[in-house]
């Protein structure tokens, strides 16, 4: 079914939902700040919320860059959230033997865009019985996500949601193919587009990813105009001092300014139907 149910809501239903927090669980302090103020706007303008933090950063773009608290203490930070603030959670897993013990605290699993294809991967996130968030890689064609939607219909997936996250588009750069939206959404699961990682500029900064934040907006924009499910949006109170991707996670003092451009595209969109 297109609908994911996740805690006390449907993801693809009637609500927007907002998948948001830092890249990664930098320290229990800043991720509370994150979630208290984002579940605050959330309810404000009637989205559904489910907090995102990495405990690891498996794939970064130099060895000496920082890759995270690691699955115990990053779990812990996810867990003192989900019960803090009475809201799902969720992070990405990189290992097989990692889907297990996250699936005890986060509320979907999510799969990151250069991992989306492999299969030992999708099927322990699947039998976790856990709903699956599949970034799509940066190298697929939209239609190419129905291989995927498959194949974690044939694992026994309890709810799959498939998210847009850029294309490669030469050496560096992401573009988003909006259209892309409509053609994942017909595989009958939920879309989320990730408007922080699609303004990215991969690599662009040597030893770290670069991009271009201000692009964030009008992406954002677009994609609900397209017409999304779930908007996952990387934020931060500090983004150029964040441990990792400092250049697109989106301020948190201007967290409502993006919501409420969203908000009433949303809005307008709906009232076309």
């Amino acid at each position: 079914m297109r609908v994911v149910s996740v805690s006390e809501f449907e993801i693809g239903g009637d609500a927007l939902t907002i998948i948001g927090g830092p890249c990664l669980a930098e320290s229990k302090d800043l991720c509370a700040e994150v979630c208290e103020v984002m579940k605050a706007l959330c309810s404000e303008f009637g989205f559904n919320y489910v907090f995102k933090a990495s405990f690891d950063k498996a794939n970064r773009t130099s060895a000496s860059t920082v890759r995270g608290a690691g699955l115990d203490e990053g779990l812990a930070i996810l867990e003192d959230m989900k019960f803090r603030f009475d809201v799902p959670v969720t992070t990405d897993i990189h290992l097989p033997e990692q889907a297990d013990p996250v699936a005890k605290i986060a509320d979907i699993l999510q799969i990151p865009a250069f991992l989306c294809r492999q299969s030992d991967l999708l099927e322990a996130a699947a039998v976790t019985g856990r709903p699956v968030n599949v970034k799509k890689g940066q190298f697929l064609a939209p239609q190419d996500t129905k291989n995927i939607v498959e194949k974690l219909n044939a694992y026994g997936a309890r709810g799959t949601i498939l998210t847009e996250r850029g294309t490669t588009f030469g050496y560096n750069t992401l573009i988003v193919d909006m259209p892309g939206l409509e053609i994942m959404r017909s595989y009958n699961v939920p879309v989320c587009f990730d408007a922080t990682h699609s303004a990215q500029r991969p690599g662009a900064a040597g030893t770290a990813s670069g991009g271009v934040r201000e692009s964030i907006p009008a992406m954002a924009r677009a994609a609900t105009a397209v017409g999304i499910d779930a908007l996952f949006l990387e934020v931060h109170p500090d983004p150029v001092n964040a441990l990792s991707d400092a250049a697109t996670q989106w301020p948190l003092d201007r967290a409502r300014e993006l919501l409420e451009q969203v908000k009433r595209v949303r809005d307008s969109v709906s009232s076309l139907r």
